[in-house]
């Protein structure tokens, strides 16, 4: 074989994996004939799944040829042997890939109803979901559809945001299916990464995240805020929930969709986060404070808006070192929580091992937002884990997702050093969990056990009769 056959064989990085490709009624149903030639190409066995709708745009035959495997499109279908075939192909896969996935699709899988062969085969799995959404632009803002995609991400399914461009409608706007190549990294990327949905080595425990950034008023129009999206901290959240955790998450500013199934608590300044955290501190397991909580604010804040004939001087005070105030609360506890802080700085991390030894946590997780695609608004981060006694760990740029999963592994490997109160539960829960396989399924039901504080959550439509043609 030449040089350039072996590379390209090495190059196959999806190499002796079996998925599964559902197809939803789409006009973007097309796009899927190139997306599974390339996941082919890149070693994968494929097993293509059709809902009734999807075989009006593109015929099975075209997906049979190219995968090698007949199409299945009937829920009711059995193998030669009498096993009922769509749960088979669920168990026997290693990653189930939905594109086109059509607002009538996700709102049936959000609920769990099992109408079509792709959300049973989801139903039947307990492997990594990734989901590529296409649709009309105003059907993808609906908030709707907006719900129902925070809940299977709640689920753990990865979502492949849609593009931007012309759509079947005519118009343009957000809805176009992802280019192949980009759908084709996210199964890649959700293969890789921890089978954090398989453990269950959270369960029994109440982890209390913080994330965004906190507005500090200078009048009732004007705030001190920072660039924070919430991301790193939401990411964090919603990989504990998938973990068995009880979540409480505390949030400031946010411009990314929070994850359906935590308690949430609204904590806008500074203040008001630090009443939250130490408030949900008792019988807490863990405490991972996410948030860009501000250093300074306003002494004395306007309480009318101020006018633009004067200009303004702002004497500034530090505000309240939340973190430092939970660690010294909680420090002679025989069962003291885990302490997780993050360090956002520029240009070194110097600073750092001192900053994790003068706060008492347990871990730091810092970062230069300087760097390119690390920090704020973005969706990787490059950090170093410190721990409590210095010792510095640097961590390659990762998604943030993936970050969240590493440090949720430290996490619980700390709380089952300490044993305490929720370990044996933990244990118990987590064999359970482990046992039971429809990991969406039990995640989903265990999230929705926990209340909601704050703003309501979106109401989600019901499902529709007939899958929508769009792109």
């Amino acid at each position: 074989m030449s040089q350039e056959g072996e590379g390209a064989r090495a190059a196959r990085r999806l190499e002796g994996r079996r998925l599964l490709l559902g197809v939803s009624g789409s006009i973007a149903a097309y796009k899927a004939v190139e997306l599974l030639r390339r996941l082919v190409a890149e070693g994968a066995q494929v097993q293509v799944l059709m809902t009734h709708a999807a075989t009006a745009f593109v015929g099975p035959l075209t997906f049979e040829t190219l995968s090698g495997h007949p199409v299945l499109h009937d829920p009711l279908e059995l193998l030669p042997d009498q096993r009922i075939a769509h749960v088979v192909a669920a168990r026997e896969s290693d990653a189930i890939l939905v594109a086109p996935a059509t607002a009538h699709w996700m709102a049936a899988m959000a609920h769990g109803l099992a109408g079509d062969l792709i959300t049973a085969a989801c139903l039947a799995a307990a492997v990594p979901v990734v989901v590529a959404p296409a649709m009309d632009a105003g059907m993808y803002a609906h908030p709707a559809t907006r719900a129902n995609l925070d809940r299977l991400r709640a689920f753990g399914y990865t979502v492949v945001e849609p593009a931007t461009g012309p759509l079947a409608s005519g118009l343009v706007g957000e809805g176009r299916l992802a280019e192949p190549p980009i759908i084709v990294s996210a199964v890649i990327a959700a293969l890789a990464r921890p089978a954090a949905r398989s453990r269950r080595d959270l369960a029994g425990r109440h982890v209390v995240v913080t994330a965004g950034g906190t507005a500090e008023p200078i009048d009732p129009v004007r705030f001190i805020g920072n660039r924070s999206s919430g991301r790193m901290g939401i990411e964090i959240a919603r990989a504990a929930m998938e973990r068995g955790a009880r979540v409480t998450l505390i949030v400031g500013q946010v411009s990314v969709p929070l994850p359906v199934g935590a308690s949430i608590v609204a904590a806008s300044s500074s203040a008001e986060m630090q009443r939250a955290v130490l408030d949900a501190l008792p019988g807490a397991d863990a405490l991972v404070m996410a948030a860009a909580v501000a250093d300074f604010r306003p002494r004395h804040p306007a309480s009318t808006k101020l006018t633009r004939d004067v200009a303004p001087v702002l004497e500034l005070e530090p505000t309240e070192d939340i973190l430092a105030e939970a660690a010294r609360r909680v420090q002679d506890q025989a069962l003291r929580p885990v302490l997780v802080g993050f360090a956002a700085e520029t240009g070194s991390l110097d600073r750092v091992a001192e900053k994790a030894r003068r706060k008492g946590v347990d871990l730091l997780v810092a970062n230069d937002v300087l760097e390119p695609g690390s920090g704020f608004g973005v969706e990787t981060n490059r950090v170093t884990l410190v721990a409590s006694d210095g010792t510095r760990e640097p961590w390659p740029l990762l998604p943030k997702r993936d970050v969240a999963d590493r440090l949720l592994d430290r996490v619980a490997t700390l709380l089952q050093s300490r044993g305490g109160r929720a370990g044996a539960a933990a244990a118990g829960a987590a064999a359970a969990g482990a046992a039971a396989g429809g990991a969406a399924a039990a995640i989903a039901g265990t999230a929705l056990e926990a209340p909601v504080h704050g703003p309501d959550p979106q109401p989600v439509a019901p499902s529709r009769t007939a899958e929508e043609v769009s792109e």
